[in-house]
C-alpha cells in the first residue's frame, strides 16, 4: 500500500541571518518532535521520532559553492497490520 505523497517546496532568496533563523526553527522542530513547513501556497507537518537518517554534502565549483542538509525517517504505518502470524512445522 503506497500512502499519497505530500511534498512542500519553497526557494527564495535570504540573507544569512535569516536562512539560520529558518535553521534554528528546523532543529527545534527536531527536538519536539514537530516540524510545520508553510507559505502562502502550501502547508505540510512532519512528526520525526526514532533514529533519523542525516546526509551532508559540500561542495565549490568555480565560484559557487553549496551545501545540502538531507534528513530523513520511517514513519509506522497507522494502520493495523492485517496479517496472520506465521507458524511452521515439520
Amino acid at each position: 500500500m503506497r500512502l499519497d505523497k505530500n511534498t512542500f517546496r519553497h526557494d527564495s532568496l535570504q540573507d544569512t541571518k535569516s536562512i539560520s533563523k529558518v535553521l534554528d526553527s528546523i532543529t527545534e522542530g527536531l527536538a519536539k518532535g514537530k516540524l510545520v513547513f508553510s507559505d502562502e501556497d502550501d502547508k505540510i507537518i512532519l512528526n520525526p521520532d526514532g533514529l533519523l537518517e542525516l546526509k551532508v554534502t559540500a561542495s565549490q565549483e568555480d565560484n559557487r559553492q553549496k551545501v545540502n542538509v538531507r534528513i530523513s525517517w520511517q514513519v509506522e504505518s497507522k494502520t493495523k497490520n492485517n496479517k496472520k502470524s506465521l507458524t511452521v512445522s515439520s
